[in-house]
């Protein structure tokens, strides 16, 4: 395995963290109208597709109308999911003093309670980022997703275990905040997860009787064909959502961070892990869309309370950032990123002795001490 490692000082460094300032001000600053059509028309969009998939459901005997109406509910979810859910609980619309937009009260189309999924992710996952021992989103307790982590004979399975998360992904992302392999090893008491419990339960519990018992049941003597069409759509959209999300995350050239190292970071210091440990997924207007725009990881990770339309828009610049003071910007298209990662996947499996990785892209921050 061959490093190359690129040493900037810390006023460069500095200098950076002030430039993506600049830029997120002057996005900020420019919120407004368009803004907020745009993220009204996505709503629109959601609900006019979840409403004719579920009319659709009516028609089983004609199946292209069946099969239309699968594919309309599993984009509606998807946009659900990603363009809105992900998006207005990262407070990215909170300026509109909208109350159906607002973080703290936005409830989305999954499993997941948003209160547990704003600390897992929104805090643990956007302060942490791949910090390993801190960021759980690096094989949210279940994966190995890197080297530093210790092998077991456990990670045999890394494929199975990938693949099982990705078909069932809403529930993964509901059990995280439970940190099951510190239950596992009594690190966690009942004590401590009671509250986490109810709140799945709760949530769960009613997206499971909507979804499976109600809207079927709505469609009389078609029951089953809704209940099929209703699993197919949550099963699309855990596919890509894991499938983005992972890609945004995992593949080739993505770097991760030990505790040592981030102690005491600067501002520009925590931009410069984020760009590091990001990757973008290139594509058509639409597929940006498709994803919350997290095809643009690297921008969201700099800025995840900016919405997340403007991404395109200042992803130019950031590129040019990288490029002036010599960082990578990871991207790639949709079918390069996947396989890089579950080629990531599969070596990981291994003990590090078995297997090469690839190249290596390091940053060292240089302190400067005065003569």
């Amino acid at each position: 395995m061959t490093t190359t490692e690129l040493v900037l000082t810390e006023d460069q460094v500095d200098e950076l963290g002030r430039e993506l300032d600049a830029l997120k001000a002057r996005v900020v600053a420019d919120l407004g109208d368009k803004d907020r059509d745009y993220i009204y028309s996505i709503i629109k969009a959601q609900r006019t597709l979840e409403v004719a998939g579920r009319a659709l459901m009516y028609f089983p005997f004609i199946p292209p109308a069946w099969l239309a109406g699968v594919g309309a509910l599993s984009v509606s979810k998807i946009l659900d999911n990603m363009e809105i859910g992900h998006n207005v609980m990262h407070g990215q619309y909170d300026w509109m003093r909208e109350p159906s937009l607002n973080s703290r009260e936005f409830e989305w189309d999954t499993v997941c309670p948003a209160d547990q999924w704003r600390h897992s992710h929104n805090y643990m996952h956007h302060t942490f980022t791949n910090i390993v021992g801190q960021d759980r989103d690096i094989g949210y307790g279940i994966l190995r997703m890197d080297r530093d982590q210790s092998w077991n004979p456990y990670y045999l399975g890394n494929l199975v275990y990938a693949s099982a998360l990705m078909i069932l992904f809403e529930w993964g992302v509901m059990l995280h905040d439970l940190e099951a392999e510190n239950i596992v090893q009594g690190k966690r008491k009942w004590t401590d997860i009671k509250g986490l419990v109810k709140g799945m339960w709760r949530k769960a519990s009613r997206q499971v009787l909507k979804d499976y018992v109600v809207y079927p049941a709505l469609t009389g003597p078609f029951f089953v064909t809704t209940l099929v069409g209703n699993v197919s759509a949550n099963l699309v959209r855990n596919l890509w959502t894991f499938s983005i999300i992972f890609c945004g995350h995992f593949p080739s050239g993505v770097q991760t961070f030990t505790q040592e190292e981030t102690a005491n970071e600067t501002r520009g210091q925590w931009y410069l892990r984020q760009m590091l440990g990001s990757a973008n997924i290139t594509g058509t207007p639409l597929f940006h869309i498709m994803s919350g725009n997290l095809s643009h990881q690297i921008e969201h990770h700099l800025f995840p309370d900016i919405p997340a339309n403007r991404y395109p828009e200042i992803s130019g610049e950031v590129k040019a950032l990288c490029e002036r003071y010599g960082l990578p910007y990871n991207t790639g298209s949709f079918s390069h990123q996947i396989g890089s990662t579950w080629r990531k996947i599969a070596r990981l499996s291994l003990p590090n002795s078995w297997v090469a990785d690839d190249a290596q892209f390091s940053v060292k921050v240089e302190s400067q001490v005065a003569a």
